[in-house]
């Protein structure tokens, strides 16, 4: 095992050297076209960004169907409060501990590394396998946008194996279509008067997840939260806000947030009090599922501009109102979400406030009208509402060729069956589907745990099941 896994940790940590959050993806896409160069395979970009590099069949498989490998190229950028790391100019840094390979305070980037590593590490050891198109796409993160602008003459394979799913031993066959709504609430500014003090309330040391396959977890959205803390203090207490940010991504449920309040010194002493029961009171709520929940109150420097009193509860009022987790569950399938959305990100951008939420559903109906509560909530509230185009479900198809291949593989390999599933979570499957109609589709990777978090680990020794798994797949398809 140690040799596969010591040649994957060689060309991980290449890729962990090279900066690529979403949508600041050049160094790796040269990258790959150099890894092409150097190898002599036929390389091609379109517009996007989005790399096909042609690999020819191995002896003997040259009449075998063209098989695509596809993942994408961009990787969520999440650090701890704590860590100083520049995600535009600092590498990843990888640290194995025991079968676990994690990073330093930082998103490990596995999602979607793992793709590019197995796809170049397949290749460079020489596997037998039909011609290949290594498809790496970019900006996935953000909304599928690489995928989306896929062209319909970019491929020639007819055979999709998808390395950005779930857990090794689980074949994706399907998954939820999504869309996003950014809302823009206008706010009004006072000057704060010179007497006033100002405090800084933050929730914190929340769990996040992936806002998709984590969101039924019921881990706090520090956004959420902070709402609710500030919905609580306003009942009791005069004070307007300055300033408020949390969450980081679409895709990831907010772990951390904070509001900066503009209130009478008198009140100081009983704020904080009042914010320490507050703490207790959630603290009882998610007894066993956020062991590091924090809620901290502490002074903040002076800011001139403070919102109006109208604007305070207008900013209180829309949190409080909009909705986050879990909306409807899949009632033909146990377990399964159908319908969610994640209240993603809140910022202040000139004199407006700035509102991110991601919705996820694989029934369109759904979708369209939770995006209709929340374009509603947004009206009722005074803001403009913004959607996006949205991404399409993968229908599942059960009676793939390709999926009993991959079933019969797998139990020859390592005598279980594997799971096969559809997730609440978007891949491009879906999106490549609706461009390449007739292309047969299935999506797996190795272990990653904690996705879209600084928590997010691999397991090394599924990625050596998953790497012997897909080089027995490749053989098979002579």
């Amino acid at each position: 095992m140690e040799i596969v896994i010591g040649k994957f940790l060689t060309i991980f940590k290449e890729i962990s050297a090279i900066p690529r959050c979403s949508k600041h993806e050049e160094a790796i896409c040269k990258w790959l076209c150099d890894w092409a160069e150097e190898h002599k395979f036929a390389c091609k970009q379109d517009k996007a960004g989005n790399i096909v590099i042609t690999v020819p069949a191995t002896p003997g498989y040259e009449d075998s169907p063209i098989v695509v490998l596809q993942g994408h190229t961009d990787m969520v950028c999440e650090k701890l409060p704590e860590s100083d790391h520049d995600f535009a100019t600092d590498a990843i840094r990888p640290i194995r501990q025991g079968d676990w390979l994690v990073a330093d305070k930082t998103t490990l980037g596995a999602d979607n590394g793992v793709a590019i590593a197995l796809a170049l590490m397949l290749v460079e050891e020489q596997k037998p396998h039909p011609q290949l198109e290594l498809l790496f796409t970019v900006d996935e993160e953000t909304g599928l946008t690489g995928a989306n602008q896929l062209g319909k003459d970019f491929l020639q394979g007819k055979i999709l194996l998808n390395l950005d799913s779930e857990g090794e031993g689980k074949f994706t066959i399907g998954c939820a279509g999504g869309k996003h709504t950014i809302i823009h609430l206008p706010l009004e500014y006072d000057l704060a008067a010179e007497s006033s003090n100002f405090l800084k309330l933050k929730v914190h040391g929340l769990l996040g997840g992936h806002s998709g396959v984590d969101i039924n977890k019921n881990h706090g959205s520090a956004l959420k939260l902070l709402a609710r803390s500030l919905y609580l203090l306003k009942e009791e207490f005069s004070f307007n806000i300055a300033d408020i940010l949390g969450g980081t991504a679409h895709n990831a449920i907010s772990r951390d947030a904070e509001c900066t309040i503009c209130i009478y010194p008198d009140d100081q002493a009983a704020i904080e009090e009042f914010v320490e029961t507050i703490k207790l009171a959630f603290r009882h709520e998610y007894t066993g599922i956020e062991p590091g929940l924090e809620i901290t109150i502490e002074p903040e420097d002076s800011i001139k501009d403070i919102l109006t009193e109208e604007s305070t509860l207008q900013v209180i009022n829309l949190l409080m109102a909009l909705p986050h987790g879990v909306s409807a569950m899949t009632l033909s399938i146990p377990d399964l979400v159908e319908t969610s959305c994640n209240l993603a990100k809140v910022e202040i951008e000139s004199d407006s406030l700035r509102v991110l939420i991601s919705i996820r559903s694989s029934v369109s109906s759904r979708l369209e009208g939770l995006c209709g509560r929340i374009i509603s909530i947004g009206d009722l509230a005074g803001a403009e509402v913004e959607e996006s185009d949205g991404y399409p479900a993968w229908e599942p198809d059960t009676n793939s060729d390709l999926l009993k291949l991959c079933t019969s593989c797998y139990q020859k390999l390592f005598g279980i069956e594997p799971d096969v599933l559809i997730i609440h979570a978007g891949l491009e499957c879906g999106l490549i589907g609706e461009k390449y109609p007739d292309m047969e589709m299935i999506s797996f990777r190795p272990t990653i745990q904690n996705a879209h978090s600084p928590r997010e680990r691999l397991n090394l020794p599924s990625f050596q099941r998953t790497w012997e798994f897909l080089a027995i797949l490749l053989e098979e398809m002579r």
